[in-house]
């Protein structure tokens, strides 16, 4: 293949292509595909090749949630003639080769390679690498390449909600390439090219919020001044009342849950009408509300500027500072002219008389009427626009202007931009998160469905609409969270994926997610915990961990289930594993140990059952639930020697005894095994508890019947036979003193009930 997974699929094999109508080629030749339907089947096939899919969810996928009756039918016949289409060298009884199936459950097994959507993903993925090595011209190369794999709209045609999900995930996926593919072409100095990317995406995405013409700086690196000066105005024209959004986020429902915040700007804005200006900062993670909360407080004022900072901002010297103040000065006639003045600045010279004259521009701006700045992402600004704002912030309350900075909780420089007032945005509790759930969806959703949004997002406004407006069971939790993990290193993402990994339990029904601690990060990683730190900074800064202590939790659940399920599931089970070993090695807590022995798909040998029979007491003492998990995991391997499998099966009968559960089965097999007569009695007693403890007294006091007619066991195992039976007595049918019993029986001096 060519230019990294750049390539058209495995040579002279089957090649699938979604990335617009969709085609299967193999060679040169076009196969046919036949209905819409069926086409819809393949995609799902095809989208989820290597995996496999139920006919269930086959039908959900094509059909929705109201299939017609004859739609498990259709799904048969599908198959069936897709496997020839796939394999038409087949003969018709041999089973399929590339589709397989078996128990209502189907398989596609191809290369990743051959699927021009996982080549896409994987360019991203490389460019993403080469941008956290800095290496903006392999990124662009890698760019290149994934934009040249479309051919239209994704999946054009395709019936079906699952068709419709992905058509809208990667309609945001290529429009963010576009994007960056603009930013790389203008720091590659191709600013003609740039300009007109821009211009194309605007052109086709007209109702996007997020997107603006091209940037000033860009313009006038092209030769085209006067455009540049023309371009601030039209754009802030075209959007009137409206702020900065994140790329590619979906359609933004109506603000909620932050109404002290809204009230706050809105005063700042007042004050600085009156003449007392001043300076505003708005800190929060990743998909906190910045931007919409900036947009529903201040848009729609008069005289107001936005711009948005990023990494290709830095390379020009007052374009942040340019963009905003242009914006606001949009349509007046004497607007131009200053903003004119203020891009004709010789930045060349000394950094403090380029600010000092900038800040006199707009200084005599201010004296017509009242100013709100508002930056975004403020720290990504360029040095000398940086510098301007710090010297405005110093002045801003001897004049009507009010500068609003918006800036990533933890960002590198955020502490060194002027504020006044400090607005940090807080997670959305649990009434506005399900507010913004239903906002999104437009109608209650699912109760257990809303559970898990509000639980994965953690008050997020980003996750939770993202959450809430996807295809259950579909949603691609990696695309979701890219954007906020992409900025990070890869030795940081790495290292996240080793957390996530480590609180991967909370996958199973042991125990609730519980982060994981340096100590463990530090076994498992071999590395030390100020290496750790050192690494993990980025991801502490941005909000994405946090740390309380030795305990590393992620703030949002999504981003671990993100990171873990994006992990392929035969590594997982190798990771965990190692974990495991290298946990008990270190003497970690033993339900840690276990913990990973219970995520994903770990096998458990002789040497597993060993460490867990010297580890039971302990364990179940501390965590019984995780010790009831694995205990039933362990007793069942099928290579497990009598002796361990009997005393881990009695441990099994005791917890859940304990924990008031169904013990009758484990302690009922280990009494008809064991030869020790003191266990036997006590899985007796065991299960004749069990049964006490679910009501069913007759069957109680069955197993204490026929274990004391036997006269085999201990004394003490006897004693507490009789005690269970003189407790469920009342409760028998009969003679309450000595139900179902006769006169005689009461007298027989051999009834071992009486002796």
């Amino acid at each position: 293949m060519s230019e990294e997974y750049g390539g058209s699929g495995e040579a002279g094999g089957l090649d699938f292509r979604l990335l617009g109508p969709v085609q299967v080629r193999q060679g040169d030749v076009e196969c046919p595909l036949g209905s819409a339907r069926r086409t819809a089947v393949l995609c799902v096939l095809v989208l989820h090749a290597g995996q496999a899919v139920s006919r269930s969810r086959l039908v959900a996928a094509v059909w929705g949630d109201d299939p017609p009756a004859s739609a498990t039918g259709n799904v048969y016949t599908y198959v069936s003639t897709l496997r020839h289409l796939l394999e038409p060298s087949r003969d018709r009884w041999a089973g399929g080769r590339l589709l397989t199936s078996g128990g209502g459950i189907y398989q596609l097994h191809v290369a990743p390679e051959s699927v021009d959507v996982a080549r896409f993903e994987a360019l991203r993925e490389a460019a993403r690498a080469h941008r956290a090595a800095g290496d903006p011209a392999a990124e662009l190369a890698a760019v290149e390449s994934a934009l040249r794999l479309w051919r239209g709209v994704a999946l054009a045609g395709v019936p079906g909600p699952f068709a419709e999900a992905q058509r809208h995930r990667l309609a945001e996926l290529r429009l963010a390439t576009h994007q960056r593919y603009a930013d790389l072409l203008t720091v590659a100095g191709r600013h003609d090219e740039a300009i007109r990317v821009r211009h194309d995406l605007v052109a086709t995405h007209p109702a996007t919020e997020g997107l603006r013409t091209t940037p000033a700086g860009t313009l006038r690196a092209a030769g085209r001044g006067t455009e540049a000066v023309r371009t601030l105005g039209a754009d802030a024209a075209d959007r009137p009342g409206t702020g900065p959004t994140n790329v590619g986020a979906p359609p933004r429902p109506a603000l909620v849950g932050r109404r002290d915040e809204v009230r706050r700007l809105r005063q700042a804005a007042a004050r600085a009408a009156a003449g007392h200006g001043g300076s505003v900062r708005v800190e929060g993670v990743a998909g906190i509300g910045k931007s919409a909360l900036l947009a529903a407080a201040l848009g729609g004022a008069a005289r107001t500027g936005w711009a948005v900072a990023d990494e290709v901002a830095q390379q020009r010297p007052l374009g942040v500072l340019l963009e905003c103040v242009g914006s606001a000065l949009a349509g007046e006639p004497t607007g131009a002219a200053l903003v004119t003045q203020l891009a004709d600045l010789d930045t060349t010279g000394p950094d403090t008389e380029v600010a000092d004259r900038a800040v006199e521009v707009i200084r005599r701006a201010v004296t017509a009427a009242p100013i709100v700045l508002v930056v975004d992402d403020l720290p990504w600004a360029d040095p000398l626009t940086l510098r301007v704002w710090a010297k405005l912030g110093a002045q801003a309350n001897q004049f009507p202007l009010l500068l609003v900075a918006a800036a990533r909780t933890g960002a590198a420089g955020v502490e060194s931009v002027p504020a006044h007032e400090r607005i940090e945005l807080a997670p959305l509790g649990s009434d506005a998160a399900t507010a913004l759930v239903r906002a999104t969806t437009g109608e209650p959703p699912d109760p257990q469905l809303l559970e898990r949004i509000l639980h994965d997002a953690a008050g997020s406004p980003y996750y939770l609409r993202h959450l809430a407006a996807a295809v259950p069971g579909d949603v691609d939790l990696a695309a979701v969270v890219d954007p906020h993990l992409a900025p990070l290193p890869e030795q940081v993402r790495h290292r996240l994926r080793a957390v996530a990994l480590l609180a991967g339990y909370w996958l199973t029904a042991a125990a609730e997610p519980a982060g994981c601690t340096l100590a463990d990060l530090a076994a498992v990683t071999d590395r030390s915990r100020c290496d750790l730190l050192r690494t993990l900074g980025p991801a502490l800064a941005a909000g994405i961990l946090t740390r309380g202590g030795d305990r590393l939790e992620f703030r949002h659940p999504i981003v671990a289930r993100a990171l873990y399920e994006d992990t392929p599931a035969a590594l997982r089970g190798t990771l965990h594993r190692s974990f495991a070993e290298r946990l008990a090695a270190c003497g970690a807590p033993p339900e840690r140990v276990a913990a990973q022995l219970l995520a994903g798909e770990v096998p458990l040998d002789w040497a597993t059952s060993e460490w867990l029979a010297g580890h039971i007491e302990q364990l179940a003492e501390r965590a019984p639930r995780v010790a009831i998990a694995a205990l039933d995991r362990a007793r069942t391997q099928p290579d497990l020697d009598p002796t361990p499998r009997l005393s881990l099966t009695a441990w099994l009968a005791r917890l859940l005894l304990g924990q008031e559960r169904n013990a009758v089965a484990a302690a009922s097999w280990v009494a008809a095994r064991t030869t020790d007569l003191d266990l036997e009695g006590e899985m007796r007693w065991v299960a004749a508890c069990s049964h006490e403890q679910r009501g069913d007294f007759e069957a109680a006091a069955d197993v204490a019947w026929s274990a004391l007619r036997e006269h085999r066991l201990p004394a003490h195992r006897t004693a507490q036979l009789k005690a269970l039976l003189t407790r469920v007595r009342p409760y028998l049918p009969g003679d309450p003193t000595a139900p179902r019993m006769s006169r005689s029986a009461l007298l027989d001096e051999q009834t071992p009930v009486l002796r």
